[in-house]
């Protein structure tokens, strides 16, 4: 059954508007009658009592904000009449967290077919990573992926670059007005058809070859190059990466050395291929047919490496939103939070990033921290990160973008505790800095950035193997080595970018499914994807974003 409004936590004092309801409507709501005096848009929230300027408003059970004018009962909070503010948090307020595992019974001997690495990891898919160390290397990146990913069947549909030609035949002979009529070849409903292969692939157990690019490397400070190298350092170490060809200059910050002590630091049993050329040493044609010839034979012999199964402990998930909404707290959000924890029950481990997204729930997951020693290092990185935003007039507080405020998430706080929900209410296992690998079962903070494409860029460094990430607004994001499962917070979005969107989070709202539910549906989904078995919309569409965070202030 479809519900109109809901109070999250007992203690709030604000009601969530869960279809559009008209100034003057009267509305009931657990024994009380509201009469909205202004309209309020679904998703949006209107208060349960008056409240004077200075006032606080709790959802999700916290403080969210403080009234900066009077607002009476039913009216909605807005820019105009709210303001960030959240409480304080601290060691000092560690308070003792008990956790009530969920029912894991039918998953306990659950598998996955994965690519089992002699290190011990176990991937979800079989790629091999192709890297600059710098900049300068960028277009022979770029020559090197387009020899490979066409010959061997890894290029994308050239269905744009046809209707480019189609225009260009119809302009040649003068038939303008068919151009302007010319409408789009697919229906979204066939996107799907974009990743089917140009030439057919040798490679059956090769899910890609990957090529990156960045704007780093030289020129900026010793600290981002040795960020960068440690974000390679966890790119090749990750599960789902077989082998790499690194392209270097040779006169960088970003020393070979450099890269290879920080894989070492990482993983000292790393025993992948791993294929370095350096353009100074020679000519670029020399380099490029060295590194083309060497990588060949790594594809070679990485092809000869098969799914076997893998018990559900092996996976390392990663937890994200982005182009939240007022939904994203009440239905996807919660759903994969569940999600983790039946992971984190059963020994696998998940990593919840996006530190400005957590402000006004610190002392939550202080609370959750198994030790002093992890809330200690997870309330240093907030703090450092919250002064260096502060310190160039950018805090936490102007994290919500246009459109998180226009669908209901009216401050960062708001966005926080709807956000925190991705990470269930399991123990915080362990907490982490950028690019440090996750290593210890159980729920990880991972310290970066809550931009979409910084932080699953910071994950897959951490070594997680699949994303999940929520949506109420729609985002392509995709990762190139880590496939991104685009989780919709309502059916509306699904219907409206089918082409991105891989898993419906809707039914929750719409009363059709519980949260858990929910969860244990997209976890069905999420053991199939990491057995091969499906590909998620980005990877379809190759959607393979890369940016690393060099650590200034990036929210």
């Amino acid at each position: 059954m479809q519900h109109k409004l809901l109070k999250v936590h007992p203690a709030d004092n604000v009601i969530v508007a869960l279809q559009n309801f008209q100034s003057g409507e009267q509305v009931d709501f657990e024994g009380q009658t509201y009469t909205l005096p202004v309209g309020v848009g679904v998703k949006h929230k209107f208060v349960t009592e008056d409240l004077q300027t200075g006032d606080s408003v709790i959802m999700y059970g916290v403080l969210v904000g403080k009234a900066t004018q009077p607002i009476k009962r039913g009216e909605p909070i807005t820019t105009f009449n709210l303001k960030h503010d959240a409480d304080q948090y601290g060691i000092d307020k560690k308070q003792p967290y008990t956790w009530q595992q969920p029912d894991v019974s039918a998953w306990h001997n659950r598998t996955f077919m994965g690519y089992h690495r002699a290190d011990g990891m176990v991937g979800t898919a079989n790629y091999w990573l192709v890297v600059p160390l710098v900049f300068c290397e960028n277009r022979n990146i770029l020559i090197l992926k387009d020899a490979f990913e066409r010959e061997l069947g890894y290029a994308q549909s050239e269905i744009y670059r046809e209707q480019v030609h189609e225009l260009l035949q119809l302009y040649k002979v003068g038939d303008m007005d068919r151009v302007h009529k010319m409408e789009a070849f697919l229906d979204p409903s066939q996107v799907r058809t974009l990743d089917e292969p140009v030439v057919k692939r040798p490679f059956k157990n090769i899910d890609g070859i990957k090529f990156l690019t960045h704007e780093m490397g030289c020129g900026g400070t010793r600290q981002d190059s040795e960020a960068l190298c440690g974000l390679f350092a966890g790119f090749i170490n990750n599960p789902n990466v077989a082998g790499v060809t690194v392209l270097s200059l040779g006169c960088q910050h970003t020393q070979t050395s450099m890269l290879v002590d920080e894989v070492r630091k990482r993983n000292p049993k790393f025993n992948k291929p791993m294929l370095i050329f350096e353009q100074q040493d020679g000519t670029e044609y020399a380099m490029l047919t060295n590194a083309i010839r060497e990588t060949f034979l790594g594809l070679v012999e990485a092809n000869k490496l098969e799914r076997q199964p893998a018990p559900l402990s092996s996976l390392t998930i990663g937890l994200k939103c982005g182009g939240s909404d007022g939904f994203s707290g009440l239905s996807a959000n919660p759903a994969i939070g569940h999600l983790s924890d039946i992971l984190v029950t059963l020994g696998a481990k998940t990593v919840l990033a996006e530190f400005p997204e957590l402000n006004g729930v610190e002392q939550e997951l202080i609370n959750r921290s198994v030790s002093d020693e992890k809330a200690l290092k997870f309330i240093h990185l907030m703090q450092d990160y919250s002064a260096k935003a502060e310190a160039v007039g950018s805090g936490f507080d102007m994290n919500p973008s246009p459109g998180n405020i226009r669908d209901g998430l009216i401050t960062d706080a708001i966005k926080s505790a709807g956000a925190a929900k991705k990470g269930g209410t399991s123990p915080v296992a362990d907490v982490l800095n950028y690019t440090e690998p996750a290593t210890v079962p159980g729920l990880n903070l991972l310290c970066t950035p809550g931009n979409d494409v910084e932080a699953t860029t910071g994950m897959a460094g951490s070594g997680t193997n699949i994303i999940l990430f929520t949506t109420g607004l729609g985002t392509p994001t995709g990762n190139p080595i880590c496939p991104v499962v685009k989780i919709s917070t309502n059916t509306a979005l699904l219907r409206r970018m089918p082409d991105v969107i891989d898993f419906d989070s809707g039914p929750i709202i719409e009363g059709e499914e519980t949260i858990e539910q929910n969860a244990e549906e997209l976890l069905e989904y999420v053991i199939r994807l990491a057995s091969g078995e499906v590909k998620t919309k980005a990877q379809q569409l190759g959607q393979d974003d890369f940016i690393p965070w060099k650590r200034g202030v990036s929210l």
